[in-house]
């Protein structure tokens, strides 16, 4: 079950129930009791706990340098917000530079090798600095993020764990001063927004058919997983060849 969640997601289909139905029977000899479509989907949540577990074994925390950031998971159009049952007392309404929506946000740490360190899923209307704390528990470093990370409070607390939270200032603030590492390493940070953008665009990571909650947290941990096994990912110059 395992393979064919990572093979789904791989396999630039839009949807899981096309893939199962017309895609797999193709490989049917090595899955020579693949069951319905609907007894599948039933037992996706056995199958919970072994995902995480390959999630936190392919997890990276080999760099010294890290980019944080968010994105929003809609579970339904803004239409059908209030007749939305699924995710109820879940999902939450947030708002994001592209309006209002219902449904999760997922928060990544990376490193400029595009390898992801960490991830949490929140509810939509959860703050992009509250996870931040979990999210580096083992990593140690430069950790670089957008201007909705600024805070005095959440920056002594990284600091005093041996993390440098480093991100652009706000107009009126006053400057400060940084290294040139930092100063180029802040510039790329736009590298998770392309993660983003290829687990939702290639990877279908968000989308509006889950039916039940538990089968949407193993789809975006099977998406994440099946990224990690990526052999090749969005990566930046490292800094020593950007600096040359």
């Amino acid at each position: 079950m395992v393979t064919i969640l990572l093979m789904f997601q791989t396999s630039h289909m839009k949807d899981f129930k096309s893939f199962y139905l017309y895609y797999l029977p193709n490989c049917r000899d090595e899955f020579p009791q693949m069951p319905c479509y609907e007894r599948f989907v039933a037992l996706q949540p056995r199958i919970a706990s072994t995902m995480l577990l390959l999630f936190m074994s392919l997890r990276k925390n080999d760099s010294d340098s890290a980019f944080v950031d968010s994105t929003l998971i809609r579970v339904c159009h803004n239409k059908r917000i209030f007749n939305h049952k699924v995710f109820d007392g879940i999902a939450a309404r947030g708002k994001s530079t592209m309006g209002w929506f219902l449904g999760f946000k997922l928060h990544l740490v990376i490193d400029e090798y595009g390898e992801i360190i960490n991830a949490q899923l929140t509810p939509g209307n959860c703050d992009d600095r509250a996870p931040v704390e979990d999210l580096i528990e083992h990593f140690k470093g430069k950790l670089f993020g957008d201007r909705g990370y600024i805070s005095k409070e959440l920056f002594q607390k990284l600091y005093l764990k041996g993390v440098k939270l480093v991100t652009g200032i706000k107009k009126g603030m006053k400057n400060i001063l940084m290294d040139i590492k930092e100063k180029i390493l802040l510039r790329k940070r736009s590298i998770i927004e392309t993660v983003f953008g290829y687990l939702k665009r290639t990877m279908m990571l968000e989308h509006s058919r889950h039916r039940s909650q538990k089968n949407m947290g193993i789809h975006v941990m099977s998406t994440l997983v099946a990224y990690q096994l990526l052999c090749k990912k969005p990566a930046i110059t490292p800094i020593f060849q950007m600096i040359s």
